[in-house]
């Protein structure tokens, strides 16, 4: 077969030969030869009994028996042959008489032969459940039209309740009841044959717009027939001499001797189809719908081509030596001398072939095709589309089906056709899903609108018990379960299976679903946990319609304890999905989900807003770990944190019976939530103090554990202000803590005390620097200055270690120049000291007293500037002129002055000096300005 033409093709000359000589290369087989897919050969077809027009005589059917059991040569059944009007009802025991022309009007059928006589039956259709219609003729009469030569062609002009028939070159008009001709006599002289234009221009409904070609030489003549008359409209010359015509509205389409052509008579204009030799066999040229046309093109191509010289669709390929075509949509049908074949003007593919010999008639009448040979008449009944369509489903070929059906649409009404074109792609979906060809099914599966149920019902168990699903009817496909369809292939189930969670995942969040989220949702969850899918975690963590009995049942029968846990929790039931976990944690049941179980439990219980249940659990997670357990209580969120929904008190109660949480807890209270409490202050710093005496007490006591808390200790000695000095000072006498009982003196104004642990205990002179840092942090300058000349005093007082203190005194004043009174400082060193020595020092009060002054020049300057602004300001204000009279109110009381005594504001507003000065002592009073 020809393979499919995806473009428009332009069939104009000068490339029509081209066009030709390639669609013929493309559509002919490769060896060169025509074949009919599954057609016998004619002999195999005589042979099977596919007689001549004698055996349609003896059995009253087609030529070889068609109309009786025609045999079906093709895997489709589009058509079925049925004997109209057999051979004694027409002919009786006239052995020449021979069928000529057929027309057909409604149940009217009319048959001319070749004989001069014209034939009237009345044809009934009468409905098989079981098969195709058949058709019984009732002869109403015969007439002869008075010539000796044979009736070439008849038409029906139903609108005019005439026949006219086409005899010895000359068209009569006849009633179409009695058969007799007009009173007027009226006929069209020298007509070779003729054409009805379906499509009329004139827009007279009592008149057919009529086309002969005439008997004249390459002459067209255009006529209107009415009732009674004939008029001459138009005649038309051609380059050739024509041989076949059909009319579309203006648009005459023509088969001459050489080629076909499109010629416009109302404007004169022709252009060239494609060449065509008549002398090899008789031209086609049909009309087969607005402004379009079916040609015998050459190499055994059916051609379309419209009035405006292109073809919209690819040609299809039937015999070499075709004779008739009739279009019955979405069908082309071709006779030759020995097959009737069906093509699809959808795919091109050729559909079905009937065994018909001697047949010499293919027309299409509104619908009805009807065929013919010289003794017999018979009538290719159409079956039922939608039945077309489901012995293609039955044959698996999906893809002919849709184009059926989607061709289909033209001849059904919208809402009907939606309906039947959903259920073409839910079938032909379930045919792709059998074969597992899973992106076919599952775009067949959305754009027919697939109830998913459908396909989740074809997987055992998955459907939740409560479901009230029940499959279509009748069934979409053939199979009972996915067993079945993969005959127990587990290698196939598992694809399917892979298919439907891919395929649930993606419709669950669309309009698919609507409706029965729970079916989707459970299913989807059964089949994550028969697989073992990461995804089981995403979709119960998500929002989900999973039914919580049957979901239950399926994770607990998969050993899906923690994915149980987080369906209990969706559902509102935090309880039975912490215990769970709690389980698995303990060893009681086997899940290996997360490795981390134990610290998601936390997690979840610093999240859980049911304190309650946090207190029922907060036991055994402290158990597991104090410094992780702890975090339930410190890793709260802050909203909740400051609903205070948790009293602190209670939980610092809990969590006696575990130290190192519970100095975790308070280093929460007092360092990240800042709570300002004494009681928290103090159990912190004695917590810390504990474990470094406790440390210091141990044989590893000044480990790296033991400098850590210690340092956490000093660094909230000097931090906090909350806690209780004193008893603290009490805990460390005798501790043998020199450092925190300096910080302590310090936290009571006892600087010098401080200091001199530091200086004289310690022996550390960095720390003792520190310290006057520290100390006067955020205080004034003065209170600094104090600290630091107080070291200094320490620093110079004889002693044991006098040099070491002199060097300690050195470098504190030439480190911190700027902190001390240079005059004092030089008051209080010994004469001894050379200059050299406390040059840094020296240099730095000098730089720093000179930068006081200068800053403080600036300073003066600046002040001057802005004063100098505003006397500038106030000179402008008394420079401007105020006029004053008894008329004049003040802004303030609204009263009149009596005396040239009054305050005036920026913005020009006048007011009484009392009045100024009762707004200065009641500043809400209005005002007209805020500056005098």
């Amino acid at each position: 077969m020809g393979r499919r033409l995806e473009c428009v093709v332009t069939l104009s000359a000068p490339h029509a030969g081209l066009f030709l000589s390639q669609l013929r290369l493309a559509a002919a087989p490769r060896d060169g030869k025509r074949r009919l897919r599954g057609r016998a050969s004619p002999g195999a077809a005589g042979r099977s009994g596919a007689a001549g027009p004698q055996a349609a005589g003896r059995r009253g059917t087609a030529g070889a028996g068609a109309a009786d059991q025609p045999v079906d040569m093709m895997n489709i059944k589009a058509f079925t042959l049925v004997s109209a009007v057999e051979r004694e009802l027409l002919m009786g025991d006239k052995e020449r008489i021979n069928i000529e022309c057929v027309e057909c009007c409604g149940r009217d059928l009319y048959v001319g032969t070749n004989d001069c006589f014209v034939y009237h039956f009345l044809l009934e259709e009468r409905p098989v459940p079981a098969g195709p219609a058949t058709f019984t003729a009732t002869k109403q009469l015969h007439r002869h039209l008075g010539f000796k030569k044979p009736v070439n062609e008849l038409r029906a002009a139903s609108a005019l309740n005439r026949l006219l028939v086409l005899c010895d070159n000359s068209i009569s008009l006849v009633n179409m009841l009695n058969l007799e001709p007009v009173p007027s006599g009226a006929r069209i002289k020298g007509a070779a044959t003729f054409a009805l234009n379906e499509n009329p221009v004139s827009g007279d409904p009592f008149c057919v717009e009529v086309c002969i070609i005439s008997v004249k030489r390459r002459t067209i003549q255009m006529f209107l027939v009415y009732e009674d008359r004939v008029q001459i409209v138009k005649e038309v010359s051609t380059s050739e001499q024509p041989l076949a015509v059909a009319v579309d509205g203006h648009f005459l389409c023509l088969a001459l001797t050489t080629q076909y052509i499109i010629h416009n008579y109302s404007t004169g204009v022709s252009q060239d189809l494609f060449p065509y030799c008549s002398e090899e066999r008789p031209p086609i040229v049909k009309r087969i719908g607005r402004q379009e046309f079916l040609l015998a093109g050459p190499g055994g191509l059916g051609m379309f081509a419209t009035v405006a010289g292109i073809s919209q669709r690819a040609p299809v390929h039937w015999s070499e030596n075709v004779i008739g075509a009739a279009v019955s949509f979405p069908y082309v049908i071709a006779l030759d001398d020995e097959f009737i074949t069906v093509h699809s003007m959808l795919d091109q593919q050729q559909k079905q072939t009937l065994p018909f010999k001697e047949g010499h008639i293919l027309q299409d009448f509104e619908g009805r095709v009807i065929v013919a040979t010289s003794k017999g008449v018979y009538i290719l009944v159409p079956l039922p589309l939608e039945k077309q369509i489901q012995d293609l489903l039955a044959s698996r070929r999906v893809e002919e089906a849709l184009v059926l059906a989607k061709g289909a649409r033209r001849n059904i009404p919208k809402e009907k056709f939606q309906v039947m074109y959903r259920r073409i792609l839910q079938q032909a979906g379930f045919i792709q899903f059998a074969q597992l060809q899973f992106l076919e099914a599952k775009e067949l599966f959305r754009s027919g609108q697939l109830d998913v149920r459908e396909l989740i019902s074809l997987y055992p168990f998955l459907l939740p018990t409560s479901s009230s699903f029940t499959r279509s009817h009748p069934p979409l496909h053939e199979y009972a379960d996915l067993n079945q369809l993969t005959q127990g292939d587990q290698e196939k189930m598992a694809k399917c299976k892979r298919f439907l969670m891919s395929y649930l995942n993606e419709v669950r969040s669309t309009e698919v679903a609507n409706g029965y989220k729970e079916d989707i949702d459970t299913a989807l969850l059964k089949l994550y946990a028969e697989a073992d899918h990461d995804s089981l975690l995403d979709l119960l963590v998500t929002e989900n319609f999973c039914l919580l009995t049957d979901s239950a049942a399926w994770l607990e029968k998969h050993k899906k304890y923690f994915a149980l846990g987080l369906l209990y929790h969706y559902n509102n039931q935090d309880a039975a999905a912490v215990q769970l976990w709690v389980n698995i944690v303990n060893g009681d049941v086997q899940d290996s989900t997360r490795s981390d179980l134990y610290e998601y439990i936390v997690d979840f219980l610093t999240y859980c807003l049911d304190e309650e249940l946090v207190w029922a659990y907060a036991d055994w997670v402290l158990q597991k770990s104090e410094e992780v357990g702890v975090q339930v209580f410190t890793k709260r969120p802050l909203d909740e944190q400051q609903k205070n929904s948790f009293n602190p008190d209670d939980i610092i109660n809990c969590l006696k019976k575990y130290p190192k949480a519970l100095v975790k807890y308070l280093e929460h209270l007092v360092i990240d939530k800042r709570l300002q409490k004494e009681e928290y202050h103090t159990h912190l710093a004695v917590l810390y103090l504990e474990e470094v005496l406790q440390q210091r007490a141990s044989t590893s006591g000044k480990g790296a554990e033991a400098t850590e808390t210690q340092a956490k200790l000093r660094r909230l000695l000097q931090k906090s202000d909350l806690y209780r000095v004193h008893f603290l000072l009490e805990r460390l006498r005798g501790a043998g803590l020199p450092m925190e009982s300096a910080i302590l003196h310090g936290k009571l104004g006892e600087h010098e005390k401080a200091l001199h642990i530091l200086v004289h205990e310690l022996r550390d002179f960095a720390a003792a620097e520190d310290y006057c840092l520290w100390c006067s942090e955020g205080r004034e300058p003065p209170h600094r200055q104090h600290l630091f000349h107080t070291l200094l005093a320490i620093y110079l007082r004889a002693g044991p270690a006098a040099h070491e203190l002199a060097v300690a005194a050195v470098d504190l004043l030439n480190h911190h120049a700027t902190e001390f009174d240079a005059a004092q400082v030089l008051q209080m060193l010994p004469d001894t000291w050379s200059v050299q020595l406390l040059c840094p020092f020296l240099m730095g009060a000098m730089r720093d007293s000179v930068h006081a002054r200068r800053t403080m020049q600036v300073a003066l300057g600046l002040a001057r500037s802005e004063n100098l602004i505003y006397t500038y300001d106030k000179m402008k204000l008394k420079g401007s002129s105020v006029r004053l009279s008894d008329k004049k109110l003040c802004q303030i009381c609204q009263n009149p002055f009596c005396e040239p005594v009054f305050v005036r504001y920026p913005n020009g507003g006048l007011v009484h000096t009392h009045c100024a000065a009762s707004r200065r002592t009641n500043p809400s009073s209005s005002s007209p300005g805020t500056r005098t």
